[in-house]
């Protein structure tokens, strides 16, 4: 993947919109290789936090960084180039794509051929789309689609979908990948399928994961570390199983005192 393993750290970011506070001085560090997941009741600011992760919305105040490079306000290519990749909550794959084609469009970014070379066909080109061809492969038989590569990824079931759209942002050689809820809407069968290939890309990629999931089973089992936030605060950090028994975490999703 793209360069030596770093932290994500998130310091302070506040976000506001005409007078509304999203976010408020929110802080949290991504571990180099892990899974970390953040939760909250709807309305907490998840989405938000994802938004200004991935460079679709700016933080009006603290900072964003993978190692030393500062990621605060810059644009979402920017950010996708430096390591960032991100998975979204709706599907958004090309209607009559194959799997191949689909995850193709991740190594977009890593393409170094120009268009003339292309439209030429020179060696140099030729070669590249080999490697990137091969790169496919190699990204659809680890996330378990190496059979599905010339089957149109719009006729695969709902859960084998979003594998696709996974494995188009692992094409992009990410240092972090952001899962906007994974499993939503998936069977149970579907959502063990999608568990196991996160818990590998950390395993055996070394990917740092971060992960916005309502499924609090599957937040659990792959979860190293949990923020949890509540109307744009960060009201708990931890564990799973610290998470899961602290007070306030208890509050913020049952409205009782704990």
């Amino acid at each position: 993947m793209t360069g030596a393993p770093a932290a994500l750290a998130v310091r302070d970011v506040t976000v506001r919109f005409a007078g509304l506070t999203a976010l408020d001085a929110v802080s949290f560090t991504v571990e180099p290789g892990s899974v970390h997941a953040v939760i909250g009741p709807n309305g907490a600011g998840k989405s938000t936090t994802f938004n200004v992760l991935s460079g679709v919305y700016r933080a009006t105040s603290g900072s964003v960084r993978l190692g030393t490079t500062e990621l605060t306000g810059l644009a979402p290519h920017r950010i996708a180039a430096l390591g960032v990749a991100r998975t979204f909550q709706n599907l958004a794959l090309p209607p009559h794509a194959t799997v191949a084609e689909s995850l193709m469009l991740g190594r977009h970014r890593l393409t170094r051929a120009g268009f003339v070379a292309a439209g030429l066909r020179l060696p140099s080109a030729a070669r590249e789309a080999r490697l990137h061809r091969d790169r496919v492969r190699e990204i659809a038989g680890f996330i378990g689609l190496g059979e599905e590569l010339e089957k149109p990824a719009g006729t695969l079931p709902y859960g084998t979908q979003k594998l696709v759209e996974l494995g188009r942002a692992l094409c992009m050689e990410p240092q972090v990948l952001l899962l906007d809820e994974p499993v939503a809407g998936m069977t149970s069968d579907e959502r063990r399928r999608v568990a196991a290939v996160v818990a590998d890309v950390r395993d055996g990629l070394g990917i740092s994961v971060v992960l916005v999931e309502h499924d609090m089973g599957v937040v659990m089992r792959l979860a190293d570390a949990v923020t949890v936030l509540d109307f744009g605060r960060r009201i708990a950090g931890g564990t799973p199983a610290e998470v899961q028994n602290d007070p306030a975490v208890v509050q913020a999703y049952l409205g009782t005192d704990a």
